[in-house]
């Protein structure tokens, strides 16, 4: 009987280059957000503070460069990574490099989340867990119970049933210091600064329903319906002091999303070694916020802004996909899939009451929409034990539409089409002589299609639009219908040493050429909402940028390292990885023109340890050193350095069959500072903005139980 695969096994015999992380170490650190699982792995980064989440990032490589997956499949609009709490997880793929079959929009690689399946054992799981952040209460729970029913065996129909919780109150800081100076005399012409903090409260819940439905030997049937909804409310007290409009402002907001999505999946195994698949995806996402702004100087109402957004997106895909496995070794994969996605939304702003002016131009309403249609083949084929070879082909198209909606007369509508074809190639060398070793070799072409924001011409202005300022560090936001997809090629190289207990090390290489890159830009204009020229951010295509890095792991029990260790430290995992980034952007004046959210490295080191009577115990420490962009020929950023330190404890209690686990979790031990200084210098002036954000200590004590 062939046993279920392993997370080492799945990277080991993979073609391309992977990272697998199975249900123990997702579980390992009792995480409630997913990010702060990735964090911890070569090259991957986020954008949130610690323990709290946040963007993901492979090398370092955010803003649409990492594709991310849910069984396979692209996440749809409106979908938020931290939607999925780490209990409903299977285990996270991650490839360093394209295929066919997942899709080329992956320019530093992809994520995979593969939820969690039905078991044929009847059982249920349960998760409670109480934490805290700065001293504010934050609780969590996961309940699944796993269910088989109907045939001669009780498995015609398995399911697993899963729901998840959370409430949490968050504190932060507020700290934003300005300042403009003449560059020739340094003198001083203006300088203001911001203090105080928001508090919000925020619940979630989901529920997720995995569900197979035997048809016959050869055929099943598949339903995933997931379900999310969110509330959150926060409440923003801010001083101000120098050149500024008010003395001190006040806010609350409050708001709530919910997503529903459900995907239907036929398989059919026409033969031992054919299977037809087709698939269909159904989902809504809406969300609604009211935003009010009151700002007042000496103790006077000076002015109320008060934003009240309606969102929706509806999203459609179809699938279908074929695979063989032929007797000389090789296995044929094709596919097609189609994709319709919309969205609608409406923003009302009434500033002290009354419609903002200076804006009816542009309306309150936005449609867009997008269609997207792919095609593959892609072949893995074996000539011998040593080599392992795949090709394959890849060709999509995503055409977006955009309508600025009712009362947009300044021709806002846009409508753009991208289209890509990628050829993909993976190389696995196995050395007979050194049967542990194997080295992997990747040639890809990969893409990025311009995110909705970008394309639609409607601007966001700053708040204080029309009788503010618009200074450098609060310019006006609009998008560039006239962007075209970035496109890169990429090489990989890596080695790989397995050990004799299932340890790795590894080390590896990557290069990518990046053309029509899209960048923000920051530049005065004459638009059309002002009859003084403004400064607006918006992207556009540039020339070309590089980027390439080295990436180090190793993974492994002491005594697979240094086999005369002492019998207890058998039990003693160690892990470390480091990855060191470089890249460069044309057209943009160096010594630090770097693609955005871009470090120079991160690294990690840990350690594991199973205790005498069962208690496991661990750390991690993660490392990112601070960096200057220069993000335009007139503004760079400063980023300081970030150091995390998190720890566990785990153990046991009760009686075997029925025992319950305790997980203590304690992120970001050593809280430090987050610095991010822009500078502008443009006319003869130099306009310098500190942004500073405080972190915290978070724990959570779960306890985990089957019964």
């Amino acid at each position: 009987m062939r046993g279920a695969a392993t997370a080492a096994s799945r990277r080991r015999n993979s073609t391309a280059s992977k990272i697998v992380i199975d249900r123990e170490e997702i579980s390992r650190f009792g995480d409630t957000q997913l990010g702060d699982v990735l964090r911890r792995l070569p090259g991957v980064t986020l954008g949130g503070r610690p323990g709290r989440g946040g963007d993901i990032r492979l090398r370092g490589l955010g803003g649409g460069f990492t594709q991310i997956l849910i069984d396979g499949e692209r996440a749809p609009a409106g979908f938020n990574v931290d939607q999925l709490p780490p209990d409903q997880v299977e285990r996270i793929e991650i490839l360093r490099a394209a295929t066919a079959e997942t899709g080329a929009r992956a320019v530093a690689g992809t994520i995979n989340i593969i939820l969690r399946e039905p078991i044929a054992k009847t059982q249920h799981e349960l998760r409670l867990g109480l934490g805290g952040d700065h001293g504010d209460p934050q609780a969590d729970f996961n309940w699944t119970r796993n269910l088989k029913w109907g045939g001669p065996q009780g498995d015609d129909w398995l399911g697993a049933l899963s729901a998840s919780g959370s409430a949490a109150r968050r504190w932060n800081d507020i700290d934003l210091a300005s300042r403009s100076e003449w560059m020739a005399s340094g003198a001083q012409r203006s300088a203001t600064r911001q203090q105080g903090g928001s508090e919000s409260d925020n619940a979630n819940l989901n529920t997720n329903l995995r569900l197979r439905w035997k048809l016959s030997d050869t055929q099943s049937l598949h339903f995933s319906p997931f379900a999310f909804l969110s509330r959150w409310r926060s409440r923003t007290a801010v001083s101000a002091s120098g050149y500024s409009s008010f003395d001190a402002t006040e806010g609350e907001a409050d708001g709530q999303s919910a997503a529903l999505r459900l995907n239907a999946t036929w398989q059919w195994r026409r033969q031992p070694t054919e299977r037809i698949e087709l698939r269909v995806g159904s989902g809504i996402n809406r969300s609604e916020s009211d935003n009010l702004r009151r700002e007042t100087r000496l103790g006077q109402l000076r002015r109320t802004q008060d934003d009240h957004t309606e969102t929706r997106d509806d999203n459609t895909s179809l699938g279908a996909k074929w695979s063989l496995q032929t007797t000389r070794e090789h296995q044929w994969v094709s596919g097609l899939e189609w994709e319709r996605g919309e969205r609608a939304q409406t923003r009302q702003t009434l500033e002290n009451g009354q419609p903002k002016p200076g804006l009816e131009e542009f309306g309150d309403s936005l449609s867009a929409g997008t269609r997207r249609l792919a095609v593959y083949t892609q072949d893995e084929w074996s000539p011998t034990k040593q080599w392992s070879i795949y090709a394959g082909l890849r060709w999509e198209a995503i055409e977006t539409r955009g309508d600025p909606g009712v009362g947009g007369g300044v021709a806002l509508a846009t409508r753009t089409r991208n289209a890509v074809a990628s050829p993909l190639f993976h190389l696995l060398w196995k050395p007979e002589q050194w049967p542990r070793d194997q080295v992997r070799a990747s040639l890809t072409r990969t893409w990025r299609a311009p995110g909705l924001n970008d394309l639609i011409a409607k601007p966001v202005v700053n708040a204080s639009y029309p009788s503010g300022a618009n200074p450098q560090s609060a310019p006006d936001r609009a998008g560039n219908p006239l962007l075209k997809a970035e496109l890169a090629t990429g090489l990989d190289l890596s080695w790989e040493h397995w050990l004799s207990g299932g340890g790795i090390l590894t080390i590896g290489g990557h290069v990518r050429w990046i053309d029509g890159l899209i960048r923000n830009l920051l530049a005065q204009e004459v638009v059309p909402w002002d009859a003084s020229p403004r400064w607006v951010s918006r992207p556009r295509n540039l020339s070309r940028a590089r980027t390439a890095g080295l990436e180090l792991e190793a993974k492994a029990r002491l005594d697979e390292l240094w086999p005369q260790a002492p019998e207890s430290w058998e039990n003693l995992l160690l892990r470390a990885n480091l990855a060191l980034f470089r890249s460069q952007v044309d057209g943009i004046p160096g010594p630090n023109n770097r693609l955005d959210q871009q470090p120079k490295g991160t690294m990690n080191l840990g350690a594991d340890y199973l205790w005498p009577g069962g208690v496991r115990s661990g750390f991690n420490w993660s490392f990112v050193p601070g960096d200057t962009l220069q993000q335009t020929e007139i503004l760079r950023r400063e980023n300081n350095l970030r150091s995390v330190w998190d720890a566990y404890f785990s153990w046991s209690s009760g009686d075997p069959r029925n025992s319950v686990t305790w997980r203590l979790s304690l992120a970001n031990l050593a809280p430090r500072e987050t610095r991010v200084l822009s500078i502008v210098e443009s006319d003869g002036i130099r306009s310098t903005t500190l942004d500073r954000k405080r972190s915290f200590r978070v724990w959570n004590l779960r306890a985990e139980t089957r019964f």
